[in-house]
């Protein structure tokens, strides 16, 4: 077993090892599960939160275990550097993967378990949510903070950024961090990296205004193209959803 535990939680190693091993049978299971199953567990006074991943196809297993660094693996990484520029994540724990000579098999990652009073999905669903246009406009400086620390979170999705309220306004946690890169960002890339958060256009709108002002950018040159991405990326969304319930009904 391939494995790395974070300074912080080496010293309860075998604790969260034998907490693993009853991951089955045990643990409150958070959402719904489709892919990957997510499991919260007690550690002692803390909480922690295991994600176990499918199992990848036949070609992937080989690639995990040869070429490319596994989900698990990177979520750990890219939680460890957002924490080291002071991005909000919950704490990595650690994480682990079963393998043999020629095959990947299970991997997990562990993380602290972060108590939060919404996810941005709750400001798509729910135009009246208090303070939802202070909250719009904050996140929009968090994801542009994102861009200039050499950030593309490309998961950046309504279930994937956890909100807490706090004294001094609102903190943001990123989750299912697998998928980033580290790079100098252009101005499209920027932009697009809003465009699956929300169908909206006065969500978008609010957004825009907050990166022109932040920017510098004229508010219609960032609204244009904030909006524009957005329709595009909903209109094959909605194409990609309804080809997979024709498969279905066939």
């Amino acid at each position: 077993m391939k494995k790395q535990f974070s300074e912080k939680y080496k010293p309860q190693e075998k604790e969260i090892l034998k907490i693993l091993g009853s991951f089955e049978n045990k643990g409150q299971p958070l959402g719904k599960g489709d892919r990957n199953v997510i499991k919260v567990f007690p550690l002692g006074n803390e909480t922690i939160n295991i994600k176990s991943f499918k199992v990848p196809n036949l070609i992937n297993k080989v690639v995990y275990n040869f070429f490319r660094k596994s989900k698990a693996e990177r979520s750990f990484l890219n939680a460890s550097y957002l924490l080291k520029h002071n991005i909000g994540t919950p704490y990595p724990v650690a994480f682990l993967e079963q393998d043999n000579p020629v095959f990947f098999g299970k991997s997990y990652y562990i993380s602290e378990h972060q108590a939060v009073d919404l996810t941005y999905r709750e400001l798509v669903e729910n135009p009246d949510y208090p303070e939802r246009e202070t909250i719009l406009r904050q996140f929009t400086a968090f994801t542009h903070n994102l861009h200039e620390n050499r950030i593309l979170f490309k998961d950046h999705s309504p279930g994937n950024t956890l909100i807490k309220k706090t004294e001094n306004g609102f903190k943001f946690y990123l989750v299912d961090l697998n998928r980033m890169d580290f790079k100098d960002l252009t101005f499209h890339e920027r932009i697009k990296n809003f465009s699956r958060l929300s169908p909206h256009k006065e969500m978008v709108a609010i957004m825009s205004d907050e990166y022109a002002k932040i920017t510098g950018q004229p508010y219609e040159k960032v609204f244009g193209l904030m909006w524009g991405l957005t329709e595009k990326f909903q209109m094959k969304f909605y194409r990609k959803k309804k080809l997979k319930q024709k498969l279905k009904l066939k």
